[in-house]
Order: C-alpha cells, then sequence, then structure tokens
C-alpha cells in the first residue's frame, strides 16, 4: 500500500505540471495540500518536491492557487525537517507577504504557519515590525476567527517591547495592508 501512496502523489505532482487547465491545477494542489494533513505523506511529499511547488504558488494571481499553496505549507510545517526546509529556502518572506491577501483562509494559514515557523533562529523574520503591526490590526477586526489568532500571535510570539513598538508606529503611519474580505 505504501508503494501505492508515492505514485498516487506522483501522479497528482505530475498531473498538475502537464495540465493547463486552471481549474484542473487548483483541484490537483487542493488535494496535495489535503494530503499534507497526514505526517505519513511527509517523506513522499519532500521527495516529490512538493513544498518547493506550494512555495512556488504563494506568488501566483490566481487566489486559489495561493489558498491551498499556503493551506499545504500550513499542514507541512508542524514537522521539524519541513519546517527546516521551508525556513532554509526563505520560505518566510512569501508567507508574511500572503498576510495581505484578501482572501481569509490564505490569511488564516499564513498566520499560522509563522507560529509554527517561529523558532529562536527565525524569530526576529517571523516577528518583524510590520508583521506586528499587522497582527495588531488583525487583533482588531471584526472577523472574530482572525482577531482572536491575531492576539493569539501577538500574545504567544512578540514580546511587550515588540507590541507596544508596532502600537506607536502605527498612530504615525498609514497602513497599507488591507483586511481580508468576510
Amino acid at each position: 500500500m505504501e508503494l501505492g501512496r508515492l505514485e498516487y502523489l506522483q501522479a497528482l505532482v505530475t498531473e498538475f505540471q502537464v495540465t493547463d487547465s486552471a481549474e484542473a491545477k487548483e483541484q490537483v494542489l487542493a488535494n496535495l495540500a489535503n494530503f499534507a494533513y497526514d505526517p505519513k505523506n511527509y517523506e513522499y511529499l519532500r521527495q516529490l518536491q512538493v513544498l518547493d511547488l506550494f512555495l512556488d504558488m504563494l506568488t501566483e494571481d490566481n487566489e486559489a492557487l495561493v489558498e491551498f499553496a499556503m493551506g499545504g505549507l500550513c499542514n507541512l510545517c508542524l514537522d521539524k525537517t519541513n519546517k527546516d526546509y521551508i525556513l532554509e529556502a526563505n520560505g518566510v518572506e512569501p508567507v508574511i507577504n500572503c498576510l495581505s491577501s484578501s482572501n481569509e483562509e490564505t490569511v488564516m494559514s499564513a498566520v499560522t504557519t509563522l507560529m509554527y515557523l517561529t523558532t529562536t533562529r527565525s524569530r526576529q523574520q517571523t516577528t518583524a515590525l510590520p508583521v506586528v503591526e499587522c497582527m495588531l490590526r488583525f487583533s482588531l477586526s471584526a472577523n472574530r476567527r482572525l482577531s482572536n489568532l491575531a492576539t493569539v500571535f501577538l500574545e504567544d510570539y512578540c514580546t511587550p517591547q515588540q507590541v507596544e513598538e508596532a502600537k506607536n508606529l502605527s498612530k504615525h503611519t498609514a497602513l497599507g495592508i488591507p483586511l481580508p474580505k468576510d
């Protein structure tokens, strides 16, 4: 059965690479993101370079592809090997860029992924001032899921000094990151 799993995932990756249909690409990426939930698939997904595929999709214009890729990364980065790979591949910046998505699920996955990617080595990047400012704004959102998640980020991943600095800075600047649409 295990060999069948690898072959099936390989077929999905191949289908994604060869199809010209945007709808088919979305469907395949959604399937790969779902398979990323299961730790049994981590090794296969690494072998098939699906982490790179997800990272590459974060900069696409197609919002559905970005959403599924962000969701897939969010699922994969719980694993230490995958987390290290994403950090080594400079994956934090494209994840941060997804905070400005108008898609609520993309933003939720991006915030959660930043939490999972935060290590002593990456903390400076995952809790950089613009990120903390963004989380402050999200914490004021009428969207309860988003405001609760942002509040957890601020309380558990940021120092009180970082939060204070972001609060002071945001009094003096107009931020350009829009809140996601409900």
